[in-house]
């Protein structure tokens, strides 16, 4: 099974950056989706390894969908980075979730998806 890292963003230019960043630097499949419907339909047939999510979201923001995916027994454990410009940090203090703000640098996004995975590994 290929290991894989989903990246729900709806913004074209970040979502490409970072799939071209996470497919160059990491050993891993990336696959971008624009909504968290989208996310969600795509997590019925394939565990992640890891989501980033973008906070503000067409249909349910980054929350809602961390919430939704983490509410499923097989994803409970799916480690996630909700990125932002506008930080929700109430809400990320109350979940296992890595905020990281927009703009963000490339070197600490790809620092962070590193040691993620290999705690998760």
């Amino acid at each position: 099974m290929s290991k894989t890292i989903l990246v729900v963003e709806d913004d074209d230019s970040i979502g490409s950056l970072l799939v071209d960043a996470l497919s160059q630097e990491t050993a891993y499949t990336t696959i971008l989706v624009t909504d968290g419907l989208q996310a969600l339909r795509v997590m019925c047939t394939l565990k992640p390894c890891l989501v980033i999510t973008d906070y503000l979201l067409p249909y349910m923001d980054g929350i809602e969908l961390f919430d939704r995916v983490h509410a499923m027994a097989a994803m409970a454990n799916v480690p996630t980075i909700l990125m932002s410009a506008d930080m929700p940090e109430k809400e990320v203090g109350k979940r296992d979730l890595i905020g990281l703000a927009k703009p963000f640098e490339l070197d600490e996004l790809l620092d962070t998806v590193e040691d993620l995975l290999e705690r998760s590994a």
